[in-house]
């Protein structure tokens, strides 16, 4: 488990910006099952995290259509929080970081660490963007 001074700044990248810190496995079934849709961030120390998923999560929902709720679990260390936000994200296997966009509880688009690695954070905002486009 990451200590908490090295998570809480890369937690606050997001909750800064009104991303729902979701810490236990209520919260998170609570959150995906709430009618209408959700962003759910797996949030990471690792470099694609930093480089790429976080700047992308932050730049799609500054548009007009974006996700009714944006939530965020921390890998690492929100440990019940993010086995239970994975075990919505199946059948996709785990990965830090990863993001998943349910509607009414259904998981509609996800984008694993593989299509973050080596990606911008603008073209992971663009990926993000066209599924609100088509499902929010």
């Amino acid at each position: 488990m990451y200590p908490e001074n090295l998570v809480m700044p890369m937690k606050e990248e997001l909750t800064s910006v009104g991303f729902e810190d979701l810490r236990n496995a209520a919260e998170v079934d609570a959150a995906v099952n709430s009618k209408g849709t959700v962003l759910v961030v797996v949030n990471s120390v690792c470099g694609c995290a930093a480089g790429a998923a976080r700047p992308g999560v932050k730049l799609s929902v500054l548009g007009t259509k974006r996700p009714d709720r944006i939530t965020t679990v921390f890998a690492g260390f929100d440990t019940e929080a993010t086995e239970q936000a994975r075990k919505h994200f199946m059948p996709y296997p785990p990965s830090s970081p990863c993001i998943g966009l349910f509607k009414d509880g259904k998981l509609v688009h996800f984008v694993e660490r593989h299509h973050i690695e080596g990606r911008s954070g603008a073209q992971i905002g663009d990926n993000l963007k066209a599924a609100y486009e088509e499902y929010c």
